[in-house]
């Protein structure tokens, strides 16, 4: 039976060649369990004898109405989610409990300058659900993709919509009233975001110009601190090289601050290396704060507010692959978790 065709190879093509339906075809590729071991084997030889590939995924999507694909949309360029060790875990957790559903995981990339807008990217992808780094409303095209039945779920609470998340206000509580029973007053915060030409850019103290999260957090150091000054400092979007030139920026001041709160782990460690390579020790020159408890943290001894990171991403899988599910708004606990790396104001 083997050889070319000569046209355009199909299922009916296979079928027909074989004397069988097309159901049974589909079945070879999709429900063995239906067909025998020696039937399934003699159609796998004759697609491969006559270039056949199996059936179009696109097509089978369209019959299906599924795509067995949840779409995760992180906030910036995908080469950066890998460099961020929090993103890994979450994605971890996520793909976890994704894969436990029969799915996949596609990672959405925000579109660069000059390129289509997200709310068109987001029209396009094939997906059945999506996740996102942020709360569900703050992307324009996750409205359409709702209406067409796509769930949306965020890592941040909303109005509207499910999420998973932690109470980032509180977050920052934890840490504004360590660093208060510790004396400090001088603080700098060290956010992501873009920068000018120097690398370096100081943002309002308040945080409004801050991602919500970071912004929350802020609001939460600032209850606790109400007599402490603030200095919001950004140096880009790579975690760890933004946090140690901000730091650096910082710590070369003449009038340097006492504590640095890193608005995650990520941007403590580039923290970290900045003060030591000023020859301070953190917890007595300087004491250096983070947000989530990556695992990096407790080795260099980082004090950080925990929270359940992998277990947010299965959570977050959860809801975008379980329309049953029936607790559709998560809040997460949250510790801090004190280690070396904060200690009393030093006097200056």
């Amino acid at each position: 039976m083997g050889g070319d065709t000569g046209s355009a190879v199909t299922m009916k093509t296979l079928a027909e060649r074989l004397g069988v339906s097309v159901t049974t075809i589909s079945n070879a590729y999709s429900k063995p369990d239906r067909l025998s071991a020696d039937l399934r084997e003699q159609i796998l030889a004759e697609a491969k004898a006559i270039g056949y590939c199996g059936p179009s995924a696109a097509g089978r999507a369209l019959r299906s109405g599924r795509t067995d694909v949840c779409g995760f949309l992180f906030g910036g360029q995908i080469a950066e989610a890998f460099a961020d060790p929090y993103t890994v875990a979450f994605l971890a957790g996520l793909s976890e409990t994704v894969e436990r559903f029969g799915a996949s995981v596609l990672l959405l990339r925000a579109p660069a300058d000059g390129e289509e807008s997200e709310a068109q990217l987001l029209q396009r992808a094939a997906i059945d659900a999506i996740v996102t780094c942020s709360a569900s409303s703050d992307h324009p095209g996750t409205e359409v993709l709702a209406a067409r039945g796509v769930r949306v779920v965020g890592a941040q609470d909303s109005e509207s919509g499910d999420w998973v998340t932690i109470n980032d206000t509180k977050a920052g509580r934890l840490v504004g009233k360590h660093l208060a029973r510790l004396g400090h007053r001088r603080i700098v915060v060290v956010v992501p975001g873009d920068t000018p030409d120097d690398g370096v850019a100081e943002l309002p103290a308040d945080g409004s110009a801050c991602s919500r999260f970071a912004a929350e957090r802020i609001r939460g150091l600032r209850e606790k601190l109400p007599d402490a000054s603030f200095t919001v400092v950004s140096a880009g979007w790579k975690p760890k090289q933004a946090g140690r030139l901000a730091a650096a920026h910082a710590l070369d001041q003449q009038d340097r601050p006492t504590a640095i709160v890193a608005i995650s782990d990520a941007l403590a460690l580039g923290v970290l290396d900045a003060a030591r390579e000023r020859g301070l020790v953190p917890g007595r020159d300087i004491s250096i704060v983070g947000f989530d408890d990556i695992p990096d943290a407790g080795f260099v001894g980082l004090t950080t507010v925990r929270q359940p990171i992998t277990d947010k991403g299965r959570l977050a899988g959860r809801l975008a692959m379980d329309p049953d599910y029936p607790q559709r708004r998560i809040t997460l606990p949250i510790e801090l978790v004190v280690r070396s790396s904060t200690g009393p104001a030093p006097r200056m």
